[in-house]
């Protein structure tokens, strides 16, 4: 997961195969005035350089909520995190999102792009997103601009309504990404900066995995892969990543600092027990319940794990 230049130099140092979150705003709310297509252009030919060969999954433009820019004055919502924010922004100003579009085409030129739209939650965004797509790269063949014309489109999975019909957005699309920090907070009803029910956040309730395997099975089904790109393998430690190898999760996307510490947790299991970890995760009823499991699993099987459970695993049900 990347949000400026400066952290790419860490991708490689630290083992990462290339940027599967590249948080595309921060570009956008750090300036005073909208960037222009050129200026975006090469920021993101930038990116894509300094990666390749490896790809990078650019996330377009996710503001609103808590990431407002300058530029934006003018938006007060009563409830900003069911608002004007993600893909819906980007589809009401069409001129910003299509600038956007046509600079990480031409950036596709210089190494492997792949674009996700967030905070889907209905098949018009994803056609129309598409349908914006299609046009932005007959305008730049047309301009006689080299692009790669089969770039990945993909999705983020972040609200209940995309898992109801993932099975349907995958014919759409070429993968999904799962974004665990908005899926859990929609999910469970629970504005996760309100710390008086922050107890009730958890990427571990047995809600919240059930959604993620539900979303790799309807992945599966549509012959595409699946990431996931929130903090449930960071701030989780060993049990959050137990269950997303379990689940049969493609790809794990997360700081890059925090590379080697995944990688060594995937490494001390198998797939077949982390599959039948699944099974009982899923006849649970609470968080609490899940993370007993998981920690007895690690205090049974692979006490070589108990370094990466975090401190404050013992959470109130």
């Amino acid at each position: 997961n990347v949000e400026t230049m400066d952290e790419i130099k860490d991708v490689h140092s630290h083992g990462a195969r290339g940027i599967g979150l590249f948080r595309t705003e921060y570009f956008f709310i750090t300036r005073s005035s909208l960037p222009s297509e050129e200026i975006q252009y090469r920021f993101y030919r930038d990116v894509v350089e300094k990666v390749a060969p490896d790809s990078v999954i650019f996330r377009t433009l996710d503001v609103g909520g808590d990431k407002m820019a300058e530029w934006m004055s003018g938006i007060d919502e009563a409830n900003p995190f069911m608002g004007w924010r993600g893909i819906r922004f980007s589809l009401s100003r069409k001129d910003i999102f299509r600038s956007q579009l046509r600079a990480l085409y031409r950036a596709s030129a210089h190494g492997k792009v792949k674009i996700m739209f967030p905070m889907i939650s209905v098949m018009e965004e994803v056609l129309e997103s598409k349908r914006i797509c299609e046009e932005v790269k007959e305008d730049l063949l047309r301009e006689r601009y080299i692009i790669d014309e089969d770039i990945e489109v993909g999705i983020m999975i972040e609200t209940p309504s995309a898992v109801a019909l993932a099975s349907r957005l995958g014919r759409e699309v070429d993968f999904f990404s799962i974004g665990s920090n908005d899926l859990v907070q929609y999910a469970l009803a629970v504005d996760r900066g309100n710390s008086r029910i922050s107890y009730l956040y958890d990427p571990l309730h047995p809600s919240i995995i059930k959604l993620i395997r539900d979303t790799v099975r309807a992945a599966r089904k549509r012959g595409i892969w699946v990431g996931l790109c929130g903090e449930m393998a960071v701030s989780e430690g060993a049990l959050g990543v137990l269950p997303l190898i379990g689940i049969g999760l493609d790809e794990i996307s997360a700081p890059s600092y925090l590379i080697p510490e995944i990688k060594k947790i995937i490494r001390s299991v198998t797939f077949d027990e982390t599959h039948a970890l699944i099974r009982n995760i899923l006849r649970k009823s609470t968080a609490g319940e899940v993370r007993e499991l998981l920690i007895k699993f690690i205090n049974e099987k692979r006490p070589e794990l108990r370094e990466f459970i975090p401190k404050t695993s013992i959470k109130f049900d």
